[in-house]
């Protein structure tokens, strides 16, 4: 992977914001109705735009995961001034865990520093209403309806922003990672599941209700596995970390570690060979709409499956070729943050204030 840019220098040449964070975010229920399928009602009109923060502000991100919460507090010119990571706990005690890690963090600081720090944000996986800081759903997690902002605003005494992870970290690195320069570009995020974002005319993209790229999601095997999501042949169900690990040992009878197994062997196991063959078909089959939609010129991967480098990057390439007719193939490129980029992102977006 390449080495980020200053942070800071990247974002001084980035335009002001002027669109709220969250903008068209939905409210809890019309986001959780679209989540499942149902019908919807208009969302609630987006908040305005934070105030500006001081250019010597402090900034505290937390990144919230299935298993760790990251946190940092980094200054403007994004050196990390305060660090630290907890288990993540299921359920709504997860907020409390969130809770004191951010005041761990903000006590390692002297007096002076700590009066310095001007905002906070919140990254969350599953559905997160921005609108009104409420985390709507996480099936990973197990949280439903938690009211967010509000308590970690009374607890550290600064204003605190909310926002989905796969946003914030595609965000990130499209404005200050591999997508820099780039206006149009899809940001694939590969793990135990499989979503991204979508940037067109320099503009991220989100639904009316606040969501991002669900690409794991999108079915390409009508006689395949069925998925979580209740469909059938989704993409996460062949081209995810999980998926792929559980393919490799159904065909060969043989337990292994993960994923990234199967791609230490891909040179030497026809098996592997095989199955990474089936996720890069399965991966390319779901990008392809998107590529014809709105013709990307980066497709950036990112997440822990981006670890395998050019054994990912080279084939999928070439698969995406394979199926253009009409439209230029899209280059195909590591992210620079790895799997940094959600906690990045949250740095970022507390400084800036909304995804722009």
């Amino acid at each position: 992977m390449g080495v980020a840019q200053d942070p800071a220098a990247v974002a001084e040449s980035t335009a002001s914001s002027t669109s709220a964070a969250g903008a068209a975010a939905g409210t809890a229920g019309s986001t959780a109705a679209a989540h499942r399928g149902g019908t919807v009602t208009r969302p609630v009109a987006a908040t305005p735009q934070p105030d500006a923060l001081a250019e010597d502000a402090l900034v505290l991100g937390l990144d919230v995961g299935g298993t760790t919460i990251k946190g940092e507090i980094t200054d403007a010119a994004g050196r990390v001034l305060a660090v630290g990571t907890v288990a993540t706990p299921q359920g709504e005690t997860a907020f409390d865990a969130m809770g004191a890690l951010g005041d761990q963090l903000l006590a390692e600081l002297t007096p002076e520093l700590r009066a310095r720090v001007g905002r906070a944000a919140v990254v969350l996986p599953g559905i997160v209403d921005t609108v009104r800081s409420i985390a709507v759903f996480s099936s990973n997690v197990g949280w439903r309806d938690v009211q967010v902002g509000d308590r970690f605003v009374t607890r550290w005494g600064i204003p605190v922003l909310i926002e989905h992870d796969v946003a914030v970290a595609g965000w990130a690195e499209w404005r200050f990672g591999a997508g820099r320069g780039y206006d149009n570009v899809c940001v694939v995020i590969l793990g135990t599941g499989i979503s991204g974002t979508l940037s067109v005319g320099g503009h991220l993209l989100r639904s009316t209700y606040g969501q991002v790229g669900e690409y794991g999601h999108i079915p390409v095997r009508a006689d395949g596995l069925p998925c979580l999501c209740g469909n059938t042949g989704c993409v996460e169900t062949v081209a995810s970390g999980a998926a792929i690990a559980r393919a490799y040992s159904r065909r060969t009878g043989r337990e292994i570690s993960g994923a990234a197994e199967v791609f230490a062997l891909v040179d030497t196991d026809t098996d592997a060979k095989a199955v990474l063959g089936d996720a890069v078909d399965a991966l390319a089959d779901g990008l392809i709409g998107i590529v014809h939609a709105a013709c990307p010129e980066l497709i950036i991967l990112g997440g822990g499956l981006a670890g395998a480098g050019a054994a990912l990057t080279d084939p999928l390439h070439r698969a995406i070729a394979d199926r253009l007719r009409l439209v230029p193939a899209p280059h195909v490129v590591l992210g620079e943050f790895g799997a940094r980029a959600g906690l990045m992102g949250a740095a970022l977006f507390a400084r800036q204030g909304a995804l722009e």
